[in-house]
């Protein structure tokens, strides 16, 4: 049973070095990590094995499994970088000598929110880190707790590509990815996971005053030994009095997302309204801003982190819900209207 194991991740590490893009590479995580991929199916020959020899066995396909994941992630690091460079190959070149009148222009409101809260964040602790929009169904959904015909599928409407591929819907996508990068730190030099990674998302929603096709969010997680609900709190309400220069009404109410376990809505008291009711908040005085919890003990294991040693918290923040608290914008549609006249308002020389 041994050799088989070592034939598989011979025929796995040959099959992975012929590999040119991330469609290529989906198919081949499928076929090795999927319910019926070939590392799956070694467990069925364990009926086969006395006790002790199924424990030791256990431990090697596990093993497999563990180096397979590694691996197929640094690939898709390795396609990416690739793509990018590709990109940027066939970029036309600029010409760096005509000057530029900086005064003609500002920054978007979700630019200036999404950078102070980087520095807020930054401030306590964490690295800002940034991942790509269009991503594998893996890393948006599987990996996070969501497999295949998960009903809770249904409450994004994804836009899919033609390789299989799609746009993120949203930031969790890279959850994965920062769980595997900071395992090693984490479990050998015992330095916490804590990052955030603002982007870009996309769900194909009718559009009204509180919801677009097109927004933005900043995902955030700290996994270490003993984090709990009231680790989570101290930093949203930290972040939220420094955004906003005053103390904001909040609450928590339970609700479900996958990835989290136990899950909350962590709303803010509507700063369009007063808390009596628009459009914005749908009438309820309450804006739905954070979706959060702590972190689901299978998204800590398949990120390569034992959820027996450690725990973890993980927020969505809705960067473009904040803004529109901020800076009082009633409808949402607003930010991607491309006006000059409602952007204007907006303009910051300081930035």
């Amino acid at each position: 049973m041994a050799n088989k194991i070592q034939e598989l991740r011979a025929q796995f590490e040959q099959e992975l070095s012929g590999i040119k893009d991330l469609s290529e590479l989906e198919g081949i995580r499928v076929s090795y990590l999927g319910k019926k991929g070939s590392v799956t199916d070694l467990l069925k020959g364990m009926r086969e094995l006395s006790n002790e020899e199924k424990k030791a066995f256990g431990q090697k396909v596990n093993e497999l499994k563990g180096i397979v994941a590694d691996k197929i992630a640094e690939k898709t690091a390795e396609l990416k970088e690739a793509q990018i460079q590709k990109e940027i190959e066939l970029m036309p070149e600029f010409d760096l000598s005509i000057p530029v009148n900086l005064s003609r222009g500002s920054y978007h409101p979700i630019t200036l929110v999404q950078r102070q809260c980087e520095q807020i964040f930054k401030s306590m602790g964490f690295t800002v880190e940034d991942y790509s929009e269009v991503v594998t169904d893996y890393e948006c959904f599987e990996s996070v707790n969501i497999p295949k015909n998960h009903p809770a599928r249904d409450m994004q409407d994804t836009y899919y590509l033609e390789n299989g591929q799609l746009l993120k819907s949203q930031t969790s996508a890279a959850q994965n990815a920062i769980l595997r990068k900071y395992k090693k730190p984490l479990v050998e030099e015992g330095i916490p996971i804590k990052a955030v990674f603002p982007g870009r998302c996309f769900r194909n929603e009718a559009t009204d005053a509180c919801h677009e096709n097109t927004f933005f969010q900043m995902e955030g997680m700290m996994v270490d030994k003993d984090i709990s609900i009231s680790n989570l709190i101290y930093f949203m309400k930290t972040m939220l009095s420094e955004v906003f220069q005053k103390d904001i009404k909040v609450r928590l109410r339970p609700g479900f997302f996958p990835f989290v376990e136990p899950g909350f809505e962590l709303d803010i008291s509507c700063l369009i309204c007063g808390g009596e009711g628009c459009p914005s908040c749908k009438h309820s005085g309450w804006l739905e801003l954070c979706p959060c919890g702590m972190i689901h003990p299978e998204v800590l294991r398949m990120g390569g982190i034992d959820p027996e040693e450690y725990t973890g918290f993980a927020f969505g923040l809705g960067l473009t819900r904040l803004v529109m608290m901020k800076y009082g914008i009633g409808d949402i549609r607003d930010l991607n209207s491309g006006s000059l006249k409602v952007m204007s308002q907006f303009t910051d020389d300081e930035n």
